[in-house]
């Protein structure tokens, strides 16, 4: 199959407010994932896996720790002469000029460019998921189909009130879409990866500006036009998908993939890329004890550690107890310190005392105090034994 001309937008450039502390220095893209692994880095890497090389990262929220990490598209092979990465901020001297109100805002903005690049096709993403997708699969479906637009579906087990819920027929037609609906017509969802025609996606972001003024987030415009009047198609994703969106999933997708349930980080065929931090190798001293964990390098570990991710320069003293938690880079865990379902953001020094417990995740903030607090979602999915 010949590769249509294919330009990759990856919109970086939300706030990520459902995460609470974890989001309030840095956006979202930019969250560590198991240890040393960013947000990002997902779908940078299943796009340089299936040889997509034109790459714009769409940037708006906190851009630097994201730029730091994205170094010129060098970890994946992007930083090229021709095509590669290119990374675009919000900017002032034009009509499109300004912050975006919202994701397809966010491509609207980026029009001209898109124009003057004259792609076949727009594989639009969001830097929000943990997935493994071959999108040249998603590129045959949207040829063999004849679509206007390709949407990379999924089904959820939990209520998927906070998703884009999707009706599809038994040729995956999709014949309708609720975005975020308080009752949701099935648990077939979109994954926020969306595969467009160019020229009917550019034609799209005109007539809608023209009749509203003003575009937001493509559930509530971008993608009901398409549905009511262009040829709309699913890609079914049935491997693992988790949406980042909260504390609680943060965590669950961390544990999942201890628990060998969760995204293949590792699989030589398909590796996830990164910039990874130049460290010195964990280390595990004295009477320490680590169980069913991921301990990124640079960390010291003393105390006992068990079902948990630590972060690089991680610290936990002799004494303190971790127990199914999520440790940022940086974190220092004192003597007489215990932490039971815990997320501790960057930085974070934790003093003795009790933190978290059963039947909910604890989000500790920068400064060691605890931010908030999240009771399970029994509707969610959770890690096993949860």
């Amino acid at each position: 199959m010949r590769i249509p001309r294919t330009l990759a937008l990856i919109l970086a450039g939300g706030k990520g407010s459902r995460l609470g502390a974890l989001t309030e220095k840095k956006v979202k893209p930019a969250l560590p994932v198991a240890g040393t692994y960013r947000l990002v880095d997902i779908a940078l890497s299943n796009l340089v896996h299936s040889h997509i090389s034109d790459v714009w990262v769409v940037q708006q929220y906190l851009p630097f720790s994201l730029n730091q990490h994205l170094a010129n598209g060098r970890p994946w092979d992007l930083d090229r002469t021709h095509g590669g990465l290119q990374v675009l901020p919000p900017y002032e001297g034009t009509e499109d000029e300004g912050f975006a109100d919202g994701n397809a805002d966010s491509i609207y903005r980026q029009k001209d460019l898109i124009r003057d690049f004259a792609p076949d096709l727009v594989l639009v993403l969001s830097a929000d998921h943990l997935y493994t997708l071959n999108f040249l699969d998603v590129i045959g479906t949207h040829l063999e189909k004849g679509a206007d637009l390709t949407m990379v579906t999924t089904v959820v087990d939990e209520d998927a009130s906070r998703y884009g819920v999707v009706q599809a027929d038994d040729d995956g037609r999709v014949t309708g879409f609720d975005y975020k609906p308080e009752q949701p017509r099935g648990h077939l969802v979109t994954g926020e990866m969306f595969l467009y025609d160019a020229q009917q996606l550019l034609e799209a972001l005109d007539v809608l500006h023209e009749q509203e003024g003003q575009l937001e987030d493509y559930g509530n415009d971008l993608v009901p036009w398409f549905v009511a009047h262009r040829t709309v198609v699913e890609h079914r994703l049935d491997g693992y998908w988790m949406d980042l969106g909260t504390v609680q999933s943060y965590w669950t997708a961390h544990l999942q993939v201890l628990d060998g349930d969760g995204v293949t980080l590792d699989d030589p065929g398909w590796p996830i890329l990164s910039a990874q931090p130049q460290l010195v190798p964990a280390r595990i001293d004295g009477s320490a004890a680590v169980h069913r964990s991921m301990v990124a390098a640079g960390s010291t570990v003393r105390g006992t550690v068990e079902h948990s991710v630590l972060g690089p320069r991680v610290v936990v003293e002799e004494g303190a107890v971790v127990r199914h938690s999520v440790l940022l880079d940086g974190v220092r865990v004192a003597a007489g310190a215990t932490l039971e379902n815990v997320v501790a953001d960057m930085g974070a020094e934790i003093p003795a005392g009790q933190y978290g417990g059963p039947g909910a995740v604890t989000l500790i903030d920068e400064t060691g105090a605890v931010s908030a607090t999240e009771e399970f979602d029994r509707s969610a999915r959770l890690p096993g034994g949860f």
